[in-house]
């Protein structure tokens, strides 16, 4: 552990499922919006994509073993998901350009996390073959 870095214990401790909790904040805020809302079909993708993202990295870590938590790290595909329904958002005019940029920037940090998490936990699991974990 380096010098200053705090322990992770729970899944609220991990600073990706922070950002996703934050990410999802704001698809939300977005998306009760009057002109999101009447949308109900794509207001529910949005916000069904933003809590699986937070959700399955939560579900991860609860499970214990780095096989299982970096079977969802999957979550980044609900970041692609989140991503590409914003496009919708943006293109039928439900969301502006300055709020586009926002979330799709936030789904993009979770996303570039993810990544970083999964190759983190991957590194640990070849270095400790034979163990579980």
């Amino acid at each position: 552990m380096k010098d200053g870095a705090k322990k992770v214990e729970r899944f609220e401790d991990l600073f990706v499922w922070q950002k996703a909790r934050h990410l999802t904040k704001a698809a939300y805020l977005s998306t009760g919006q009057p002109a999101f809302a009447k949308d109900y079909g794509l207001c529910n993708q949005v916000q069904r994509a933003a809590v699986s993202v937070m959700s399955n990295i939560a579900e991860g870590f609860e499970r214990g073993g780095r096989a299982e938590f970096n079977q969802f790290l999957l979550a980044k595909a609900s970041c692609a998901e989140l991503r590409s329904q914003l496009y919708v958002g943006l293109d039928v005019g439900h969301l502006g350009q300055p709020d586009f940029d926002k979330l799709f920037l936030q789904a993009e940090e979770v996303s570039k996390l993810l990544s970083r998490l999964k190759s983190s936990v991957q590194k640990q699991k070849g270095g400790q073959k034979g163990q579980e974990g």
